[in-house]
């Protein structure tokens, strides 16, 4: 696969579905906010195409057109694609865990909850990129989609409860689509079940409406403190599917491009 320049783009409908929700837009968040790549076997009529962001990626195409291992540039992703695919992805990696998705549209209104004393619920501006930067370890994956904090921060698509300058939950949207904006939070593991989340959650859902779009949600089927707060912020289930995350490439030098 090699990577695509900007002026080598193919039109993302004659490939993607425009319009779709969840990670099945990125394609529309790529072209939108110039984070993330496209690839191809070939640059001229390609026969294969992909789309990657934050550690994403769609797959579409003749996967009989791919030559063996040309899927390593994407070790350590989570890979959406047809099972036509597997034999593809098999040839280039010797892990591929299958995870089951789930894939919510916002559907009920929710009341926006009182923050607690002392927290204040606002949307980012550019100048709470420290405070992004400043969180977890385990948070970076928050703002990949757009970059690192300074893109998430200065996109005007999140929200956060801040004690003072401490930012102790953000909710953001992760894939923006054309007619869907799949949303992402996060919450300090100190500051847990106090309703931050749901307040982000609910503050950006109501923001993402007044833009003319739906909020989504995808998490995994098995984390259910994700699927309740999902539930309790208004969403209701429209769909499951797999990814498949990739890993241990199947020869020395893989994850180059081939």
């Amino acid at each position: 696969m090699i990577e695509l320049a900007p002026d080598q783009l193919p039109a993302p409908t004659r490939w993607f579905a425009a319009g779709a929700p969840g990670t099945a837009a990125l394609a529309e968040h790529v072209r939108a906010t110039g984070t993330g790549s496209w690839w191809a076997d070939r640059a001229v009529e390609p026969r294969t195409v992909a789309v990657a962001c934050a550690a994403h990626v769609l797959l579409r195409g003749d996967p009989s057109a791919l030559a063996p291992e040309a899927l390593a540039v994407f070790d350590a992703h989570y890979v959406r694609a047809a099972g036509g695919f597997l034999p593809a992805l098999g040839s280039a990696f010797g892990l591929i865990v299958p995870w089951e998705r789930m894939l919510f549209v916002h559907r009920v209104p929710a009341a926006v909850p009182r923050p607690p004393r002392g927290v204040t619920v606002r949307r980012l501006v550019p100048e709470d990129a420290p405070a992004l930067a400043a969180l977890a370890a385990d948070a970076a994956w928050i703002h990949a989609s757009w970059g690192g904090p300074a893109g998430l921060a200065a996109s005007g698509l999140g929200w956060a409860a801040l004690d003072r300058d401490r930012m102790l939950a953000v909710a953001c949207t992760y894939v923006h689509g054309t007619a869907y904006e799949d949303v992402a939070c996060f919450t300090d593991p100190a500051h847990r079940r106090r309703g931050l989340a749901l307040a982000c959650v609910t503050a950006l859902c109501r923001d993402i409406a007044a833009r003319g779009r739906t909020p989504s949600w995808t998490c995994s089927r098995d984390h259910r403190p994700s699927r309740l707060l999902a539930w309790t912020a208004g969403f209701r289930l429209r769909h499951e599917y797999v990814h498949y995350f990739t890993g241990q490439p199947a020869h020395q030098g893989a994850g180059l491009p081939v």
